[in-house]
């Protein structure tokens, strides 16, 4: 119930005015994390930010870390219970991550991350294209949009087993969706004529 940065009604219906088409959301649900743990595979190749002198040739503080935790605390910071859950999550990619990465080595990691990626983003335009028949949010707000997806198809996949941040939530953000994707119809209308 937070306001500005943290405000999470704000936050969810700016993305779901984007995603309403369940096909959509399930796309995004199958394809969202997949992007978040690749790319904190290849941010592993970055060079570390700290070497912890217990982390022999284990796991080094770099900016795939400093992801996950901006990530995660955001989460936190917006909903305490899906939030922590969604930083457990973020933090579960990145110790994977960090594996993958060095199983992999560069020369092959970026060759998978760059398949994995190209995969999931077409089936995520896909779900906009074919499904949504909607730009995706990246376009009209890109650092909203990156943020907010994890958590949006984490509270989803939540939502669909009952939970609610708070009573009233679910209902007040269907408004504020319903709201946006009315104006986003009028302008279409506009600018069509």
């Amino acid at each position: 119930m937070g306001k500005g940065l943290f405000d999470l009604e704000k936050h969810f219906a700016f993305y779901g005015a984007y995603h309403s088409n369940p096909v959509n959301v399930f796309i995004h649900m199958l394809f969202v994390w997949p992007i978040f743990f690749t790319s904190l595979v290849l941010f592993h190749f970055a060079p570390p930010l700290l070497h912890l002198p217990f982390a022999d040739g284990g796991l080094a503080l770099d900016f795939a870390f400093v992801f996950a935790l901006i990530y995660a605390l955001f989460y936190v910071l917006m909903e305490p219970k899906a939030g922590s859950l969604a930083a457990a999550l973020c933090f579960l990619c990145w110790l994977g991550s960090s594996s993958l990465a060095a199983r992999l080595g560069f020369s092959l990691a970026w060759k998978v991350v760059l398949a994995a990626q190209l995969f999931c983003w077409t089936w995520q335009f896909i779900g906009h294209g074919v499904f949504e028949k909607r730009a995706p949010a990246l376009l009209d707000n890109l650092s909203q949009a990156f943020l907010m997806a994890p958590f949006f198809v984490l509270l989803e996949a939540l939502n669909f087993f009952g939970y609610e941040p708070y009573p009233g939530f679910h209902s007040n953000v269907s408004a504020k969706i319903e709201a946006a994707r009315k104006e986003w119809q009028a302008n279409k209308q506009k600018k069509s004529s």
